[in-house]
């Protein structure tokens, strides 16, 4: 861990690691040579049962010849979108396109026409990869709806038909040169507030990223990790794919999240590290509790992405005997902002989210005046560094608003900064409650309501309110099927926080919205309470 005695809220890059200048493409070359004949990917499919595998050199002939295909068709700098589970050919298009100089662009399986659609017309994109189903979601059929007299797509590829896949089309086939500054990916943000952006990422800030994630996780070359987060997303296709390859280690690829099946293959492959939501975190334990597995083998749990209750923390180390990390940042950012070291405190676990991943500046700034602000006071955090994206596409105006002419990216979260570099988040800019002019942050007061045993995930939220102008309510998913006492969480709550941050207003749902990468969307609830679909209790 670092060893800072901050004067304010704002640590500059750390450099015990270095930025290396490499593509995506220049890294698997690499590893294909110094690990061969290394295993690099095992498939899990939807049975739960292992498939096809490959080895580091199989990995790279394949992906070169898929971009040597791809260039044949597509020019140098397109935009393609992968539509599709986790599947190896998802993979394969991944480095295809690092090696052919595409950019890849990304969306949920989940997806219905009109989401579809605007990716595809937001990004530009020339060609959709997909699988023709998946969990019931009649994938192929929605794809020619969403396309149709959408000129700029020329083609509609079923990654399971190989020879569509690795066609050969008119153009010349030949790899072009690829800079690491130059774009890889257009990840498309959660909307956890509105319509998602398309955030454009270079080889750079990807390849950097994952491997000081990797790093922090004590990954070597013998280490087996489970990846279940989705290939859409940053922390599947970018922490945990480039991860592995950093290392040259084996990663194995489970098309679907089943918890069951997961716990046999980490048993039977020996998996050391994994990565999940808390959700993901708690159906495992629930799982583990059912059926027992030998989990020995697990060196490091890490969770992101969401708020990670203490109790949580302390229910994986206890079934699984491991290291347990928390990780914090958003797909604009690569994603990596802060991460939690090896030798942490369960305290530090606990109540924060790390410190900066090396080479990246970090600091928490006051919304109105863009300064920073003193230690242990709450404002914007803010990063600087190789990983902030390039811009979001097409949209110079949004890009303006997130990159201040200074380079400092705003993340719109609300966190604080202690004199030790380390980071805790407080909640959302805009989801921030002010009752009667007094700033409310709803992470604080979800995290006093997470530490009582009848509740298993909780969102706050601010609504509108003639006297106060908005009042503090809370949606809670309960740990048991025995309806929550309203009363006793109040009690819980005044116990544990002054009089004006306890709730007033108590709702307990079956489920939550979530965006495609797991986080609740808090306006959703806002706006269906307004619609008359929630009752209090």
């Amino acid at each position: 861990m670092y060893t800072l005695h901050l004067s304010d809220s704002l640590i500059s890059a750390q450099e015990d690691d270095i930025v290396r200048e490499v593509t995506v493409g220049d890294l698997l070359r690499e590893v294909a040579v110094e690990r061969a004949s290394a295993t690099a990917l095992l498939e899990v499919d939807m049975e739960g049962q292992t498939g096809r595998s490959w080895t580091y050199s199989e990995l790279l002939s394949d992906s070169e010849q898929l971009a040597l295909a791809l260039t044949s068709r597509y020019s140098q700098g397109e935009r393609i979108t992968v539509w599709a589970p986790n599947v190896p050919e998802w993979l394969l298009i991944e480095y295809a396109c690092a090696l052919a100089g595409l950019v890849l662009v990304t969306a949920n399986p989940s997806y219905q026409d009109k989401e579809l659609r605007y990716v595809l017309e937001q990004s530009g994109s020339v060609a959709l990869f997909l699988v023709k189903h998946y969990r019931g979601n009649p994938m192929h059929e929605i794809a020619l709806k969403a396309t149709e007299d959408l000129a700029a797509v020329r083609e509609i590829v079923d990654v399971d038909d190989h020879a569509a896949l690795f066609r050969t089309g008119d153009r010349a086939s030949v790899l072009p040169d690829v800079y690491p500054n130059d774009p890889a990916q257009i990840q498309y943000t959660s909307g956890t507030t509105g319509f998602p952006k398309g955030a454009v990422l270079a080889h750079r800030s990807l390849t950097n990223n994952a491997r000081f994630y990797g790093k922090r996780v004590l990954a070597t070359s013998e280490s087996t990790w489970a990846n279940f987060m989705p290939m859409f997303h940053t922390s599947g296709c970018g922490m945990i794919s480039l991860g592995c390859l950093q290392f040259g280690c084996k990663m194995v690829l489970f098309k679907l999240f089943d918890p069951a099946s997961i716990l046999r293959i980490i048993e039977s492959e020996h998996i050391t590290v994994l990565l999940g939501v808390p959700t993901m975190l708690v159906a495992l334990l629930d799982s583990l509790s059912v059926e027992s597995a030998d989990v020995s083998s697990v060196e490091m749990v890490v969770s992101g992405g969401a708020m990670v209750a203490p109790e949580l923390v302390r229910n994986i180390q206890h079934a699984f005997d491991c290291k347990f990390e928390t990780v914090y940042g958003q797909t604009e950012t690569s994603p990596l902002i802060t991460q939690h070291h090896a030798e942490d405190s369960i305290d530090n676990i606990c109540d924060t989210v790390g410190q900066p991943m090396p080479q990246t500046s970090v600091s928490i700034r006051s919304i109105e005046e863009n300064k920073v602000m003193p230690l242990d006071t709450v404002g914007e955090i803010c990063v600087q560094g190789y990983c902030t994206m390039i811009e979001y596409h097409a949209n110079t105006e949004a890009t303006a608003e997130t990159i201040d002419k200074q380079g400092w990216l705003h993340t719109g979260d609300l966190g604080t900064m202690d004199s030790r570099g380390y980071v805790r988040v407080t909640g959302r800019v805009k989801e921030m409650i002010i009752r009667g002019g007094e700033n409310m942050f709803p992470a604080e007061i979800e995290n006093v309501l997470l530490e009582h045993p009848s509740v298993l995930e909780v969102a706050v939220v601010g609504l509108p309110d003639d006297k106060w102008g908005e009042i503090v309510a809370c949606f809670i998913r309960a740990a048991t099927v025995e309806a929550i006492d309203p009363q006793d969480l109040h009690t819980h709550c005044r116990q544990n926080m002054s009089p004006q941050k306890t709730p007033v207003l108590w709702f307990q749902v079956e489920a939550f919205p979530l965006t495609g990468s797991g986080k609740i969307r808090k306006f959703e609830l806002r706006d269906r309470y307004l619609a008359g679909e929630y009752e209090s209790l």
